[in-house]
């Protein structure tokens, strides 16, 4: 496998700085003995700089090995895992200036711990993790993405200020953003060219929203979308235009994702679009109104969907923008699942945690998700509904077992337009704070049924579960292990 350059930088900085430790040399006895100055020596070890062919030389000869050796992929033992790390282009593809840490200070903390050979073990541990439950670059961007939100509380004052920017700017989308407004100010003002097609000739495209063409400024349009879905997609490709995003994905969903900087910029365009279509002044005056009712009105809900002209999924998303900063209530959540049509195969495929507390969370395993969660059985209520063009919307709270946590959840189930052969919840879950009550007067309305709640079947210790999709394998071998450490400790003390 070719290495990128930079991880070629780093692995011979590891090697040299290895190599120098293990001479009880200093930077400044190889300094003088090369002939190379200590600084352009600090850069090499820190991965920043790669010497030329003859200061190769020198090093080699300084240090005891061969050329050959020094430029070659060949490491020692207690360093492999390190290696590995950067083999694996892991370490050089996560984004870590988002956390404020420079490649070339972790790099440095790596080779400079005195517990070397533990951290070597510790980074071979998660390298193996990674393999084992098939975890790419792609997963670890997502959860790099999510750790960022997280960090702002999903909520980004200069994208916001863009997207009211926008707003005044433009007349044609005003009082609301419509399609035809969209492509106005598309058309006459970023010289975009945007073609409705069915994708008659590429049938395996039919599943894109859209399709970029960036030479040709042209933006290919699912015709099969709802007008909803088409005003999303035209309002991110007015965030990428207006913020000046070069760095993009081509397609609506990612087909290959080539950086996070694009995993990035797709969420400031997805968030820009939000934005604009849910005003955030007129959102929380109409939030205040709802919170304020004490029993609660999922039909209202819905209403204030439609007002906006949004998915629900869009709604969902702005309230995860708006309630921390503007409501005070930040232990939340976000799920979204699919199902596909007349089967029970759930797949959580987007998830936000802003309460710190990860349950219910994704699994990468073959373990089946409660079907308690509102977010399922709301599901199995709109499959049953002969009318699958509304929105369905309910509430419960969910109660974990084994735990402290209860959430109020509000779950809407609707189709995907674009393939009607598959179903999608969103669901929003509030930690039952003090924060939460004191603004949600609904919080205790008894028409809500509360029910106690499991991660997945297999972890749960419900006995009479009713809905129960597999049996507690991991729960049952937990209690295994307990009964064995209570008979040992029985034993001990009886000895």
């Amino acid at each position: 496998m070719l290495l990128k350059e930079e991880n070629i930088r780093l692995l011979f900085g590891l090697k040299l700085r290895q190599l120098r430790m293990e001479r009880n040399k200093s930077l400044t006895e190889i300094a003088e003995e090369s002939g190379i100055s200590i600084s352009y020596l600090n850069e090499i070890e820190k991965g920043k700089k790669y010497p030329k062919a003859n200061k190769i030389a020198q090093l080699a000869e300084v240090l005891g090995v061969s050329y050959d050796w020094l430029v070659s992929m060949q490491v020692d033992k207690k360093l492999l895992p390190l290696a590995e790390l950067f083999k694996s282009d892991l370490l050089t593809s996560l984004p870590l200036e988002i956390f404020g840490i420079e490649p070339s200070d972790l790099f440095d903390t790596l080779t400079s711990s005195t517990s070397s050979t533990k951290i070597s073990a510790f980074i071979s541990t998660l390298l193996e993790i990674a393999r084992n439950y098939d975890m790419s670059v792609e997963h670890f961007y997502y959860a790099v993405l999510r750790s960022y939100q997280e960090m702002h509380e999903n909520y980004f004052e200069e994208i916001e200020q863009e997207a009211k920017k926008c707003f005044d700017t433009y007349k044609e989308l005003r009082p609301f953003p419509s399609l035809e407004g969209l492509k106005t100010v598309l058309t006459t003002h970023f010289q975009y060219t945007i073609e409705e097609t069915n994708f008659d000739n590429h049938e395996e495209l039919r599943v894109l929203r859209s399709v970029f063409l960036p030479q040709r400024g042209k933006l290919l349009l699912n015709a099969a979308l709802s007008e909803t879905q088409k005003t999303f997609a035209l309002c991110r490709e007015l965030g990428y235009a207006a913020m000046q995003i070069k760095d993009r994905p081509t397609t609506s969903s990612f087909v290959h994702l080539q950086s996070f900087e694009q995993l990035l910029n797709n969420f400031k365009a997805s968030y820009f679009a939000n934005a604009l279509v849910i005003s955030q002044d007129l959102l929380i005056a109409d939030l205040q109104k709802f919170f304020a009712q004490k029993t609660f009105q999922a039909e209202e809900l819905i209403m204030l969907i439609h007002k906006y002209n949004a998915s629900p999924e869009m709604f969902f998303h702005r309230i995860t923008n708006l309630l921390p900063k503007f409501f005070g209530v930040s232990q939340l959540f976000f799920l979204r699942f699919h199902q596909e049509k007349e089967t029970e195969l759930y797949d959580l495929n987007k998830e936000l945690h802003l309460a710190g507390l990860y349950n219910p969370h994704g699994s990468r395993t073959s373990e089946h998700y409660c079907r308690r969660w509102v977010s399922l059985h709301i599901l199995k209520d709109f499959a049953a509904s002969t009318n699958t063009k509304k929105i369905l919307c309910k509430a419960q709270r969910s109660r974990y077992i084994d735990s402290e946590n209860e959430f109020f959840c509000i779950s809407m189930a609707y189709s995907l337009s674009a393939n009607q052969n598959k179903h999608c919840s969103v669901t929003i879950g509030f930690l039952l704070s003090d924060a939460f009550k004191e603004k949600v007067h609904f919080h205790d309305d008894v028409q809500v049924a509360t029910k106690q709640v499991g991660v997945t079947c297999q972890r749960c210790s419900h006995t009479f579960c009713q809905e129960r999709a597999a049996p507690p394998t991991i729960h049952e071998e937990k209690l295994k292990v307990k009964k064995i450490d209570e008979a040992l400790e029985k034993l001990r003390k009886k000895m």
